[in-house]
């Protein structure tokens, strides 16, 4: 006789999810938590402004390059195996990065860092993704994750601030290895193992370094693209290179009979519309919190401490709106929450279109600060859910591979435009300090045309996405 029982849910689910997005806080923190300490890595290793921005594009491009690689090894080879090979990398890196007596030597570090931050990232969404049974459980750890993104980039700016002004550029690295430690400890306890059950486990080898090259390239054009300029000879052929061997990189996906990332997977909707709308929410938001901090250093001189501090505002409500999010996208569908989510982000930067050349927390930028967190959780929260619904566990690593590299390079490219049009702005009027606030100005304008662009986006290609795409389905029921 066939008895049918409903299967359990793992009673350490949110234990797994407190190890895991700590490690994954801890990588999107340093995006961000950098930025500030720019100018004193500029002072002490006594090297110039075009040398030392490649302590940021150094993370950004490996970062961005190898998202789509780790998630696919977390499916093949084991999650919390993968998980725990990122944390390591990251960790050591980070400990090398606040011993670094040399540019170059902080440089290669940082590159690691970012292969590490890399492997992280899809494989502990991966395993957040298969902890959680599909529904209104997921939907609320997903809710605590977006929090954790949604808010990391605004507590980088305050966390890099405040170790900078306190105990030295170094200590913005020096934190990650405890935690690291910590993470590294309560893994094999509180986090399980996984994989794809998949009859095929080859290893698609030139895919992975197709893509890899082909992404990484494409986030170093972009990166350097304001510098020498959109039109030059070496970005256009950067560009034409990248385009190459990611074409290659297609030819050999479909036909290869283990691909590195099966392109059935875009039949997904809601995985499409959350990608497409993940890319052009990840370059309003990194490029917002970059033009911010460019203005309150540059122009307000403000210090590291108080440019960290000022960001709290952003960070602290964020984590507060996401719940409601969660809870909405459970009610509602990942629709319309994300719709309202981009508009709310593109008022909330009409008010910095007008930031005036010297200008006061109060009320020049408070009020934004606040706005813009509510439109970051309602927009991140809802698209992180949607790209992840629907998805099989067997490919869990790589939906949340995709959507991380979405929104990566939207971020890439988001700062880049952003950076153009402030640069080439102030250069028309003189690299005057009322000509980067114009410029800053002009940026912002952009910023909102995009998140304008991305609800539409949402509206369009999530459309047909129902309620009942993200919230709870009927138990799994296992025979015994």
């Amino acid at each position: 006789m066939t008895e049918t029982v409903v299967a359990a849910p793992n009673p350490r689910r949110w234990l797994t999810l407190a190890v895991v997005g700590a490690a994954f806080f801890m990588t999107v923190l340093d995006v961000a938590i950098v930025n500030v300490a720019i100018p004193s890595i500029q002072l002490k290793l006594h090297t110039t402004p075009a040398t030392v921005q490649w302590v940021l594009i150094a993370y950004s491009i490996t970062f961005g390059g190898f998202l789509l690689l780790g998630g696919r090894m977390a499916d093949l080879l084991g999650r919390r195996l993968i998980f725990l090979v990122g944390l390591t990398l990251f960790t050591l890196a980070s400990l090398i990065c606040g011993l670094a007596g040399s540019i170059g030597v902080l440089i290669a570090a940082r590159a690691v860092q970012g292969v590490g931050a890399a492997i992280i990232s899809p494989a502990a969404l991966s395993i957040v993704s298969t902890t959680f049974e599909e529904g209104a459980d997921r939907n609320k750890a997903l809710g605590i994750w977006g929090a954790l993104g949604g808010s990391g980039a605004a507590a980088g700016v305050l966390f890099g601030g405040i170790l900078t002004k306190y105990l030295g550029w170094e200590w913005i690295f020096f934190v990650n290895v405890p935690v690291g430690a910590l993470v590294f400890a309560l893994t094999p306890i509180f986090v399980p193992e996984s994989r794809a059950d998949m009859p095929d486990r080859r290893f698609d080898a030139a895919g992975a370094v197709t893509v890899t090259g082909g992404l990484a390239l494409l986030v170093y054009a972009i990166s350097k693209a304001p510098d020498v300029g959109w039109g030059s000879a070496r970005t256009i052929l950067l560009l034409i290179a990248s385009a190459v061997i990611l074409a290659a990189f297609v030819l050999i996906e479909l036909r290869g009979r283990a691909p590195l990332m099966p392109f059935s997977i875009f039949r997904i909707r809601s995985l499409l519309g959350a990608n497409v709308v993940g890319f052009l929410l990840g370059s309003v938001i990194f490029a917002d919190f970059f033009v911010l901090t460019f203005y309150v250093q540059e122009t307000l001189h403000w210090s590291a401490l108080k440019t960290g501090v000022t960001f709290l505002a952003t960070a602290g409500t964020t984590v507060i709106w996401a719940g409601v999010a969660q809870a909405l996208t459970t009610r509602f569908g990942p629709r319309p929450v994300i719709v309202a989510g981009l508009l709310v982000l593109a008022a909330s930067m009409v008010q910095y279109t007008q930031i005036p050349l010297h200008g006061h927390y109060w009320p020049d930028l408070l009020p934004a600060y606040l706005a813009f967190a509510l439109g970051l959780a309602f927009a991140f929260v809802p698209v992180t859910i949607a790209a992840l619904a629907q998805v099989a566990p067997r490919e869990a690593g790589l939906a949340s591979g995709l959507i991380n590299t979405s929104q990566q390079i939207g971020g890439a490219i988001g700062i880049a435009i952003a950076t153009t049009i402030f640069r080439t702005k102030a250069k028309d009027l003189g690299f005057t300090p009322a000509g980067f606030v114009s410029g800053y100005q002009d940026a912002f304008w952009a910023l909102i045309a995009l998140a304008l662009i991305g609800a539409v986006a949402a509206f369009i290609l999530l459309r047909g996405v129902r309620r009942e795409d993200v919230v709870e389905q009927e138990p799994a029921e296992v025979a015994v």
